[in-house]
């Protein structure tokens, strides 16, 4: 079969390859890929701009769905043809305090589909059973493919921070994890919600409109601080999610947090910050980490997807083949797209 693979450690080195069909192991199932989401660390890694180990080579893509082709020993509540759509953690040691805690995200042994395991950019992948979420009827695969995405950032504002109906959130970076946690915001009563990006943002940030933002902003022509500032009556915003994850943006939130507010960082940053963290001190302000989900919050986005609350149409801008998997890459990577959905051929 045909996959996208990470061969190397250096940039551009990801091609498309013939390799072998893979078998089920006991536990797993043999999923057949109708879909399969480009994130922002597939292009990361393609560039190899990434600060986590790679292990190579390996076929790319964690946000996949699709129909089971095969059971592995010892499934049985699971049947061929069955519509499902997969975790990324390919690996946990179950052992862990974290593990065993249900916090199996936060597992070191932990290795995800896409980088440290074989992914879903190709037409079948295994996946433990205890990956699988069922898809509901009338969820198209191009859209439950980006189940995942929505869980980062469902995790990020519902289980990791504290949003409160009626109050601010600001949401820096407008990708699709920003997009996905103006949707969350808004699903969570917040308001206003103030999503802010750069100029080459722009058709994202109208996509951000049209899930919920109440203000979109570029960073540099648009004065963010000042109209933090009059929304709030000078007092700042209760909570601030950085989704971009650069020294800039982690400045800009301190700068814009109210005292005693949150800064939720989502975004991942390979650059030293080079700045004082003294605002945070001063303004008894929370930095919080926040890092992928677990199978409650699968659940729930499955099922806000289903019913609509959450908009995937204006999220799946573009759809290809994997052999175009070059031409999807650049679309993500010049914001010319929000998400990117590839078939296997």
């Amino acid at each position: 079969m045909q996959a996208v693979v990470k061969y190397g450690q250096h940039d551009g080195e990801v091609e498309l390859r013939d390799v072998p069909e893979p078998a089920p192991g006991p536990g797993q199932v043999l999923l057949e890929v109708a879909a399969a989401g480009v994130c922002g660390s597939d292009i990361e890694m393609w560039r190899h701009h990434v600060t986590f180990a790679v292990n190579t080579p390996v076929i790319q893509g964690h946000e996949f769905a699709g129909t089971i082709a095969a059971l592995g020993e010892g499934v049985d509540e699971y049947q061929v043809g069955d519509r499902v759509v997969s975790e990324t953690a390919a690996y946990i040691c179950g052992r862990c305090p974290h593990c065993r805690a249900g916090e199996y995200n936060l597992c070191p042994e932990r290795l995800g589909f896409g980088y440290g395991t074989n992914g879903a950019f190709c037409r079948y992948v295994a996946v433990p059973t205890r990956c699988l979420h069922r898809v509901p009827d009338g969820v198209p695969f191009e859209h439950a493919c980006l189940t995942e995405p929505g869980c980062v950032s469902y995790n990020a504002i519902i289980v990791r921070s504290d949003p409160r109906p009626g109050e601010m959130c600001v949401v820096l970076g407008p990708g699709p994890i920003g997009l996905f946690a103006v949707q969350v915001a808004r699903l969570a009563g917040c308001n206003p919600i103030v999503l802010v990006g750069t100029e080459a943002d722009a058709g994202r940030l109208e996509v951000g409109r049209t899930v919920g933002a109440t203000h979109a902003l570029v960073s540099g022509e648009d004065d963010v601080g000042t109209l933090v500032e009059d929304l709030t009556g000078g007092f700042g915003a209760p909570l601030v999610v950085d989704a971009a994850g650069g020294s800039a943006t982690l400045q800009l939130s301190m700068e814009i947090v109210a005292r005693n507010g949150q800064i939720t960082k989502i975004g991942w940053g390979p650059n030293p910050v080079g700045f004082s963290l003294d605002p945070i001190v001063q303004k008894a302000a929370r930095l919080q980490g926040t890092f992928s989900h677990t199978w409650r919050t699968w659940e729930a986005v499955i099922g806000l997807i289903a019913s609509g609350d959450m908009m995937m149409a204006p999220m799946a801008t573009h759809d290809f083949s994997i052999s175009q998997w070059e031409r999807a890459y650049h679309l993500v990577e010049d914001r010319e797209a929000v998400k990117v959905v590839l078939r296997p051929e």
